[in-house]
């Protein structure tokens, strides 16, 4: 069934988004989250109005342990969500108050507490190595000691799904030492990531039915189905939904908290976040990636820059008609943009859009349009790409509008003679590339050299060397990334070369391309396209 509430109205404990980012997520190969890392990954995620932040594994990781601490001293004032400490049942044979990391739980002063336990009898016998009736003890002891504490317990029932299936009286039985116990949540995991989504709904529902207990879930993503499973349990039954951000976790991910929360808001109109918080999940996915240090993922559902870019001419035609004709969902919804791509796929619509996009009104210049298609096909036929390079086709379309006397021409800001870039390998092994350009500028013959550690270097050197007593402005640009790559391999060295340039001043930042078979004039005609756009910018009046 899907469930839903009133529109607008909050679901508040009756549906619970938790995110396990720091804990599980942290789990993912490159990530290492310092303690402060992981206080601003918090508070990112209560902003964006998460009901519950599980923050580590306090006694088994000094790090979480600081967490926890700094957390409870108030450098972390959390206003949506409650603070989860994470960690196993007692071990066997022991006693409950005298287990440290039961203990540790305690002394996190995390509210919530989420325990882990095996729910599958051949992890029970052979990895905790007891029997399934110490294994329910050890769950039941945990949480009667943490509920009477003042805590509040969910449980983590690991391997759930496996664990039915091969032994569905044994996985029920831990369920129910938990519930009896005081735990408010059992959360089927399906640790593995091996299941579908359809044997998974069926799994929760028939577990809902056998039991009533409140159900909550969490998948992996071996399959990749990982939202698409926790969307099903949502729509079995389950009421508690474990996440994390960008799907971070070990081996292929966990289910990812933004493509999971856009589907329950937007597809099955559940209020899962507090009101407003929804656009904000592109500008919270992005900010969490960068405290990572991993690039974001460009084609991720809802929040990737790539979610709602179109290509194909024929979606640019429609979507002039009505956006909504090919976006699922508005792209505001969850913060983020529509994009329309200009390839050597780019009809009339796709300028047209892209134009608007830029600033450039193209439906009255009908003859521009033609010349710019063309002339794009073209260029892409030969290597050059625009739709990562949106600075060099903004003046393609310029220079196409001002050939039809429907805008000013574009003046580059100086006027190339020659330049020559040298290598010198130095008997040290030391390579030092130099540069001469000769530029005609402000009516001046200007000669610079200049060196570097590579031809492009040196050659971006000796043109700033020559053009900065003249233009003020190119001291605050600079070089933020510089992309290669080879078009061809059929003629070995001889390929085609297409280089990409980015450029940024301190406020914007802008994309500019370059193909030649020779990689320094690619990189030349890259440069030169940077400086054009800068210069074209500089004398629009502000």
């Amino acid at each position: 069934m899907t469930r839903t509430t009133p529109a607008g109205t909050p679901l508040g404990d009756e549906f619970h988004v938790y995110d396990t980012t720091l804990r599980d997520g942290a789990q993912r190969e490159g990530i290492s989250y310092s303690v402060t890392d992981k206080l601003a990954v918090a508070r990112l995620l209560d902003s964006l109005g998460v009901g519950f932040i599980e923050g580590g594994w306090p006694g088994a990781l000094p790090k979480d342990t600081e967490f926890f601490h700094r957390a409870a001293e108030g450098e972390l004032d959390l206003q949506h969500a409650a603070l989860v400490a994470f960690g196993s049942t007692r071990r066997a044979g022991a006693t409950v108050d005298e287990d440290p990391q039961v203990r540790a739980l305690l002394d996190s002063r995390a509210p919530v507490v989420t325990l882990v336990a095996k729910a599958d009898r051949r992890h029970i016998e052979r990895a905790l190595r007891t029997d399934v009736a110490e294994n329910c003890a050890m769950v039941a002891d945990t949480v009667r000691f943490l509920v009477g504490a003042g805590r509040r317990v969910f449980v983590d029932a690991e391997h759930f799904f496996d664990g039915y299936a091969f032994d569905p009286d044994t996985a029920l039985r831990v369920l129910e030492s938990a519930v009896e116990a005081g735990a408010d949540v059992v959360v089927l995991c399906d640790t593995n990531g091996g299941q579908l989504p359809l044997q998974l709904a069926e799994t929760v529902g028939e577990v809902a039915a056998r039991t009533g207990f409140r159900l909550g879930i969490h998948c992996q993503d071996d399959t990749g189905c990982a939202v698409a499973n926790s969307v099903a349990a949502v729509q079995a039954g389950a009421t508690h939904v474990q996440c994390t951000a960008n799907g971070y976790g070990e081996r292929a991910g966990n289910a990812d908290l933004f493509a999971v929360v856009g589907n329950l808001a937007a597809k099955l109109g559940m209020p899962v976040l507090p009101e407003g918080r929804l656009e904000e999940l592109t500008r919270t996915s992005h900010a969490i990636a960068e405290i990572a240090n991993l690039a974001p993922d460009t084609h991720q559902a809802y929040v990737g820059q790539s979610a709602f870019a179109h290509k194909a001419g024929l979606h640019a035609s429609a979507i002039r008609v009505d956006p909504e004709l090919y976006n699922h969902v508005d792209p505001a919804v969850v913060g983020n943009d529509m994009r329309v791509l200009v390839t050597e796929m780019a009809g009339r619509a796709s300028l047209e859009l892209k134009g608007a996009e830029l600033g450039l009104d193209l439906s009255s210049a009908p003859d521009a349009v033609t010349g710019a298609v063309r002339r794009v096909k073209e260029l892409e036929a030969r290597g050059w790409s625009f739709e990562a390079a949106d600075a060099s086709l903004e003046l393609l379309l310029r220079r196409e509008m001002a050939s039809v006397g429907g805008a000013d021409p574009v003046e580059a800001p100086f006027q190339l003679e020659s330049y020559r870039v040298v290598l010198d390998h130095r008997s040290d092994g030391e390579v030092i590339a130099e540069a001469t350009v000769k530029v005609h500028v402000a009516g001046e013959r200007v000669i610079a050299t200049a060196e570097g550690n590579g031809p492009v270097n040196a050659l971006d050197a000796a043109l700033r060397e020559a053009l900065v007593p003249h233009l003020p402005w190119l001291g605050s640009v600079e070089l933020a990334d510089y992309k290669v790559r080879i078009l061809t391999d059929e003629r070995g060295t001889d390929a085609v070369t297409r280089v990409l340039v980015e450029s940024r001043d301190g406020e914007d930042e802008w994309t500019t391309v370059g193909v030649h078979a020779n990689i320094v004039e690619a990189s030349w005609l890259a440069l030169c396209d940077a400086l054009v756009h800068k210069a074209s910018r500089e004398a629009v009046p502000q």
